[in-house]
């Protein structure tokens, strides 16, 4: 389902989503309805935007927090145009969650991977929105120790990306992306994960606890 109060972006991203083989069951203009909607036909995934009516702030993100506690494995994913960190660190942490800007969903197969690895449970973080989680956080210990290039892999491990994937986007070994894993992880004392959404939570919910 598809909360946005832009019509125009609304019918197009819920056009692009159907030709794309996804069944869209419900199209809202705000928060109140969203949060009927979802009752109403129990989607999948809620595609929603952060700045929509009744008072065009954070009502989209606000509406976030409720239906992750009412409906905790429903995916979803903000939209949005700015970067809303209030509610957002939150949200990341409980999985099945992304938070993609606007502007810069511009390849079609990228937003529709996104969208499969919300739905599944796992992570999708716009790189600027990772960017601003991992700067609140870059001046404490022990965030500060980690190398530009851990950070960048850093990076990576929380829009959603695999160690394969890592590697490609930095012209990097897969060796070389593990090993640096270990030692970013071994600096922020987590202990690793076999899965990789959960490894992704396991990093983010340390920039959580963090703020």
């Amino acid at each position: 389902m598809i909360a946005e109060d832009s019509t125009l972006f609304r019918e197009g991203l819920a056009s692009l989503l159907a030709d794309a083989g996804h069944e869209i069951v419900a199209r809202v203009p705000d928060a109140t309805t969203l949060m009927d909607a979802v009752r109403n036909h129990h989607p999948d995934l809620a595609i929603v935007d952060v700045r929509m009516p009744p008072d065009h702030t954070d009502d989209g993100a606000r509406a976030a927090m409720d239906l992750r506690t009412t409906y905790p494995r429903l995916g979803i994913l903000l939209l949005s145009q700015h970067i809303e960190t209030t509610h957002s660190v939150h949200l990341v942490s409980t999985g099945a969650f992304g938070y993609l800007l606007k502007d810069r969903v511009l390849d079609l197969d990228d937003f529709l991977d996104a969208l499969q690895r919300i739905a599944s449970g796992g992570s999708a973080l716009d790189p600027e929105v990772v960017t601003r989680l991992i700067s609140m956080n870059s001046a404490q210990e022990p965030m500060h120790t980690l190398t530009s290039r851990e950070r960048d892999v850093l990076s990576l491990m929380a829009q959603g990306h695999t160690n394969a994937g890592i590697a490609r986007r930095l012209f990097l070994s897969q060796r070389t992306v593990e090993t640096h894993i270990a030692s970013l992880l071994a600096k922020l004392g987590i202990e690793p994960a076999t899965h990789g959404h959960r490894r992704v939570l396991t990093v983010l919910a340390f920039l959580n606890a963090q703020t």
